[in-house]
């Protein structure tokens, strides 16, 4: 089951295709099944029947036994019902002088939405309970001993059946031994996102007092989950209002999702749709091997004796988790880095630093997960495409340099948010130097230097707080380089000057002949700019400087002006440094091909890099004769884009953000002619 034939969708955990049967049943529901389930005439009770048949399955498939079953919008609510009516419960205990324990204890590995559910009730409510995380070991499972040792002061107790990033099948009957030998009269809520289709669940016969489940993580859509309460845990509703599933949760019931859902359930209970646990486990295995076959390696970061079959989170020696999954997405192969919810910010994943892996491992990770769903041909082409991938990844050090190679001085740029750092490049003698360093971006490029064949020279600071940085990055070099002082040296047919400034210091390269292209400024942020342009050392560099425009190239550039300005000799007091306007530079759909044809001159530019590229081209093609100047090389290769303004650039990129930046960067250096393709290869606007 994948969304397309050309996708290779492997991101399960997160979310998960529509069942055939469950968009069937959801379309059913619309068309004739559409009554309120409140209503009392013939169409409402109609509704009503399909509502209570699916609660009646659920409640076989779990093994709800006696225990309450409510629908939700998902598992987030589900949470937050549970957590609410536990600390309600803990609340009416303290008023009433009775003990509830002063410790919030949660599985450290836990999605994210239940320790901020938890200290969200305990402000509102004034609890003023601790909130502590369960440290789990390096296979990702609880420490029981030190929960055990806790369990005597706990009120509520949060833990998982199985983690969503790893896969990792948390001791249920291990916690639950503890909590009942002790007597702990600790609510627990149990987490079953990731088990439903994949765990054995009987919850009447476990201790578990709450367990949520989302819908949309098997096959069901976004938008309809439940909730188990079980039958002697206190329960206070989330939302109260017209009476709706008996109390518990208020509002007109979401009858279609409902009836998706009830798809899902049946084929659970009939038992003729889902894999069995020997078959994803031969799948799992199956990916694994092509996986190890090619990135040598790489590492798996949970044993597979102690997670779910359908899930497996890596990692690969030299490449960062965003370059792994820019290459699968290139390759249309979907993958993640672990949840989510968390997806859009660059930070190690929190599970595995939990678990106590090292740093390389925790910045690496991708998590590759599938459903219980799964046929041998997916598999196959799942398992070439990884092949494909990892021969791109092998080749990477020569990719990298696809475009400028044959420049005698070329340039690239590694950014992570507001900063960035710069290679300096002599092809010719395969050396290097860096400026400006950041610990953004200090990984990024000791990879970079990992898979190249260039000797780093030396490491050069804009200003004083990226120095423990430089120091980091020398050890790489092959001298002790320069952190910052005087410089003067020539390097690849340039000159490569310092100043100082009022922060750091500023570095300025210059051609030694005209034909060897334009002239850089590197310093650390725009407003250093005007009183090193007026400074007597700085113009008297310029005046014996061969004439033509200046880059300026910011290390610090909080308000995503990437390249900071492009001026002339005259212009060298007030470079114009305000933002452009794109609103009158962008292609849509079939407006790529009808202007590619009109302007026979233009070029579409691919900045993807090199590796993102190449993986593209061997799945999609390229009928539109791309070219590809990846944006971390946009800088030093624009001068030729500018010796020619009269051939007009059409930038595109995956998703629309890097070529936006390429279309302001040319816009700024003065091309009159740029436009960019919002939403990229990734919404279709080429092909």
């Amino acid at each position: 089951m994948t969304p397309s034939q050309h996708d290779i969708y492997l991101d399960g955990n997160a979310t998960s295709p529509v069942l055939p049967a469950a968009r069937e049943a959801a379309v059913a529901a619309m068309d004739t099944l559409f009554g309120n389930p409140s209503s009392t005439h013939g169409t409402g009770v109609r509704a009503k029947a399909l509502m209570d048949g699916v609660r009646a399955c659920a409640q076989r498939v779990l093994g709800v036994g006696e225990g309450q079953l409510a629908f939700m919008s998902g598992a987030t609510e589900g949470i937050q019902t549970a957590v609410l009516s536990a600390l309600c419960d803990i609340k009416t205990k303290q008023a009433r002088g009775l003990p509830t324990g002063r410790l919030l204890v949660y599985g450290a590995t836990e999605h994210k939405a239940v320790p901020e559910s938890l200290t969200h009730w305990n402000e509102i409510l004034g609890l003023h309970l601790e909130l502590r995380a369960l440290p789990v070991d390096g296979n990702g499972r609880h420490d029981l001993l030190l929960l055990s040792q806790w369990l005597a002061d706990t009120a509520m107790l949060c833990t998982m059946a199985a983690n969503n990033e790893t896969g990792v099948v948390s001791d249920i009957p291990g916690i639950e031994r503890l909590l009942v030998d002790s007597n702990s009269k600790a609510l627990w809520m149990v987490d079953c996102v990731q088990a439903l289709g994949k765990l054995d669940l009987a919850l009447s016969q476990t201790r578990i007092d709450y367990a949520p489940f989302s819908g949309h993580k098997l096959y069901a859509p976004k938008g309809i989950g439940m909730l188990y309460v079980r039958s002697s845990a206190p329960f206070t509703p989330l939302m109260k209002g017209g009476g709706q599933e008996e109390g518990l949760r208020a509002g007109t019931e979401n009858t279609v999702g409902i009836a998706a859902l009830g798809a899902v359930l049946n084929a659970l209970e009939t038992g003729h749709t889902f894999c069995t646990h020997a078959q994803l486990v031969r799948s799992r295995d199956r990916l694994a091997a092509s996986l190890i076959e090619a990135f040598p390696g790489l590492v798996f970061n949970t044993p597979f004796a102690y997670a779910l079959p359908t899930t497996l989170n890596f990692s690969v020696p030299g490449l960062s988790s965003k370059e792994l999954l820019d290459l699968f997405d290139a390759a249309r192969v979907r993958v993640s880095a672990g949840s989510a919810c968390s997806a859009a910010k660059s930070q190690p994943s929190y599970v595995l630093e939990a678990m106590g892996l090292p740093q390389w491992r925790t910045t690496s990770a991708v998590r590759m997960s599938f459903g219980p769903i799964v046929e041998d041909a997916f598999i196959n082409e799942a398992c070439q495409r990884i092949a494909h991938c990892g021969a791109i990844a092998q080749s990477m050090g020569q990719l990298t340099l696809t475009n400028n190679a044959q420049a005698p001085l070329q340039l690239l740029q590694f950014r992570a948010d507001a900063a960035s750092s710069w290679l300096l490049l002599d092809n010719a003698r395969k050396r290097c130097i860096a400026i400006a360093l950041h610990d953004a971006t200090l990984t990024s490029i000791s990879n970079w230097l990992a898979r190249q064949a260039f000797v780093l020279e030396a490491v050069l600071s804009t200003a004083a707080e990226d120095a423990r940085c430089a120091q980091t990055l020398r050890a790489q070099a092959q001298t002790n380089g320069t952190r910052h002082g005087s410089v003067e040296r020539e390097f690849a047919g340039h000159t490569l000057t310092s100043f100082a400034t009022p922060a750091g210091w500023a570095y300025f390269l210059t051609p030694q002949s005209a034909t060897l292209g334009t002239r850089y400024l590197f310093l650390n942020e725009g407003h250093e700019l005007a009183p090193l342009l007026g400074s007597t050392n700085f113009r008297e560099a310029q005046a014996d400087a061969h004439h033509g425009p200046t880059t300026v190239c910011l290390s610090l550039d909080p308000e995503c002006i990437f390249i900071a300005a492009a001026f002339a000799e005259e212009h060298a007091q007030t470079p114009a440094l305000a933002s452009t306007t794109q609103d009158s530079a962008t292609l849509l759909g079939t407006e790529v091909s009808a202007f590619l044809k009109a302007n026979p001159r233009a070029q579409l530019v691919d900045v993807r890099e090199s590796f993102e590229f190449a993986a593209s081209e061997r799945v999609d093609g390229n009928s539109l004769g791309a070219i590809n100047v990846p944006l971390s090389q946009l800088t030093g290769y624009a001068h030729h884009w500018l010796e020619d303004t009269g051939a007009p650039l059409v930038f595109v990129c995956r998703g629309g953000n890097r070529s936006a930046k390429a279309l302001e960067t040319l816009q700024r250096m003065g091309h009159p002619c740029v436009m960019h393709i919002p939403g990229g290869v990734t919404l279709g606007q080429i092909s």
